[in-house]
């Protein structure tokens, strides 16, 4: 007998001393559960707060915290999954031993007995093979985090780790995804609808098998009314509800031009910004982005018509960029006119020649430097040679409309687009010092020769709504500005972007170049952008044989950059100019626009120093640097406005 003894001793210190040498081989996977930090998604917002998309690495969890999980939600759960969760300490022995005795007679593992703290272990740390040292893993473990971890964090812990179906991790995730709610918003039915998916998601999923998950979430309500946590007639109420369920994308992705570069701009800055769970706060306005796509597909709909075959809409696509005069933030980013065909962002990454919508530049260095509107500019053609690799070649440019004025005013060249007038103004100033004064408004790249009066370098339609802020914003440059803020997953700002801008030259120089190309949407190239009801202001842009045609203006408040072109840079249908194929774009966003926005600013602001003077009859603009022209006979006649 002592004998006996003696071995049931020896063998249970064996087992103790076995039990304790394997908990602690594996006691610090318990800190995955303890030290809880799951990979979260990361969201993109518009400025209003609206999400714009969700981004993910390979789990789609937004995370709730014990507070916002309403009692509802977790009587339910505990109803269906660990009514005694509260009583235990991990482990319920009684349930063991009952699912141990099944086991026995089945000879393998049927039945788990696992409490919600064993779920969370099982599905946090350990795999779902079913085998005796995992389930002995789990119960050590479970032992261990009940030790260090309340009752309320793991029920939190357990909620947001679980897999919920159809690619939703965690409860916020689930309701957000089939239901489009807030956990506080959750009714009873749905609340158990969810809570029931856990066991078997796939076949529970209510966006495949509804009537599967609407007989599991009845359980769950019949447990809670057999507990007594719900009455009778709340428990009937319920079983009636049908829950309206959302089949949705996990990514949510309303502006995939605008995610893809704002996920291009940050994942330098944040190496985990797929799982880390921040919030991206963009300038992107959701309401102006459709209303861009929409305007773009319009334009470019309308070329696909005028086309006479398809050699001549081949590669056909088209940018559109709308941003705020005066901070530079980016309202609307569309980059294509369908992202499924092409992801490839034309608004930031194609480099494009922008033609005549470049010679605003040109012109406003001119009035700079002292010329006025009504200064006369020769529009002659001319016949210039140029040395290339040691042959003398010529260069004889022309006017779009193959013939020439004579003296033309500044004002009438640019409202015409006239090329020949454009190259003499740039003659008579000087290359060099035309030059100098584009590099004082920030382009770089711009070759130092006559071409640039024609705008023959390249530029992204993003980063010509900046410099076009030169004009829009009254001499002061604004840098466009995308993303305004970053938080990480504990709320805290991370990366916050200001305003950038600088001043280059006084606002009423400035207002001379808005009054002309006020002149090019009411008679001029723009005409077809014009809207009635506001006053807008823009330049048209074609490059030679029509590869690219763009419309840059701007209200009072906002500007818009709309390009159209060839992705193989070949020409479009002869007459696809920049006053066809874009300025109606344009038009049709503005209409559209003030029918939304009524209170929309409608007028220019004059700014101090601006002179009105009549000369001829006709009214024109000045200032003091920008003089009005010497005059012989009694035809000048100075406004006060």
């Amino acid at each position: 007998m002592r004998f006996f003894i003696s071995v049931l001793i020896v063998a249970f210190l064996g087992l103790f001393g076995g039990l304790l040498y394997y908990y602690n081989e594996i006691r610090h996977e318990a800190d995955k559960v303890i030290d809880y930090r799951p990979d979260l998604t990361t969201r993109i917002y518009d400025r209003n707060g609206n999400l714009i998309a969700n981004i993910f690495d390979k789990e789609h969890r937004i995370y709730a915290k014990y507070e916002e999980i309403p009692p509802r939600v977790i009587e339910a759960l505990l109803a269906i999954e660990d009514t005694l969760f509260f009583e235990h300490n991990g482990i319920n022995f009684d349930a063991i031993f009952r699912a141990l005795i099944k086991d026995i007679k089945a000879m393998r593992l049927v039945e788990g007995a696992s409490t919600l703290t064993q779920q969370l272990v099982k599905n946090t740390v350990l795999t779902r093979e079913k085998k005796f040292s995992r389930k002995l893993k789990e119960v050590l473990l479970a032992l261990k985090v009940e030790t260090v971890l309340s009752k309320e964090e793991i029920i939190e812990r357990y909620l947001n780790q679980i897999f919920f179906g159809h690619g939703y991790y965690g409860i916020k995730t689930a309701a957000y995804g089939y239901f489009r709610k807030e956990l506080k918003d959750l009714t009873l039915k749905e609340a158990a609808m969810l809570v029931g998916l856990p066991r078997a998601p796939s076949y529970y999923d209510p966006t495949k098998n509804m009537e599967h998950a609407l007989d599991r979430a009845n359980r769950v309500l019949s447990r809670m009314h057999k507990l007594g946590w719900i009455d009778d007639a709340t428990f009937a109420a319920a079983l009636k509800e049908v829950p309206i369920v959302y089949n949705d994308t996990l990514t949510q992705n309303r502006a995939p031009y605008v995610t893809d570069e704002v996920v291009k701009r940050l994942s330098k800055e944040l190496e985990d910004l797929k799982k880390g769970g921040y919030e991206i706060y963009t300038t992107i306005d959701l309401e102006y982005q459709d209303l861009a796509k929409e305007a773009l597909g319009f334009g470019y709909e309308n070329i696909i018509k005028r086309a006479k075959n398809s050699e001549q809409t081949d590669k056909l696509n088209g940018a559109m960029v709308v941003m705020e005069n005066t901070t530079g933030d980016i309202l609307a980013l569309v980059g294509g006119v369908n992202y499924q065909e092409s992801s490839f962002n034309r608004a930031t990454q194609a480099k494009r020649q922008p033609g005549s919508s470049f010679k605003p530049f040109i012109y406003q260095a001119a009035l700079n430097l002292g010329y006025s509107p009504a200064t006369l500019i020769p529009d002659i053609a001319r016949t210039y040679e140029f040395d290339n690799k040691d042959i003398t070649k010529k260069w004889q440019p022309k006017n779009y409309e193959k013939d020439f004025k004579g003296l033309i005013t500044l004002r009438e060249a640019l409202v015409h687009s006239r090329n020949l007038a454009t190259i003499n103004l740039v003659n008579e100033i000087g290359l060099v010092t035309i030059y100098k004064e584009l590099k004082k408004f920030g382009f770089k790249d711009i070759p130092l020769d006559l071409s640039l009066s024609l705008g023959s370098m390249g530029m992204s339609p993003y980063e010509f709504a900046g410099f076009y802020s030169i004009i829009s914003n009254y001499g002061k440059k604004v840098e466009p500005r995308l993303i305004s803020k970053v938080l990480d997953r504990d709320k805290e700002t991370v990366i916050e972007y200001e305003v950038e801008s600088r001043e280059l030259f006084e606002p009423k120089q400035a207002y001379l170049m808005i009054d002309i190309l006020k002149d090019v949407v009411k008679r001029g190239t723009g005409r077809r952008a014009k809207v009635k009801g506001i006053e807008l202001a823009g330049k048209t842009g074609t490059t030679n044989n029509n590869i690219d045609a763009w419309f840059c203006g701007f209200s009072p408040s906002i500007e818009v950059i709309v390009w159209y072109g060839k992705d193989d840079n070949k020409p479009m249908r002869r007459g696809e100019a920049g006053g066809v194929a874009a300025a109606p774009v344009f038009g049709y966003f503005f209409k559209k626009l003030l029918k939304k926005h009524p209170e929309l600013k409608r007028e220019f602001d004059i700014p101090d120093g601006v002179i009105f003077t009549k000369i001829n009859g006709k009214k024109e603009v000045f200032t003091d640097i920008s003089k009005p022209p010497a005059i012989q006979n009694s035809g000048q006649e100075r406004l006060l406005f």
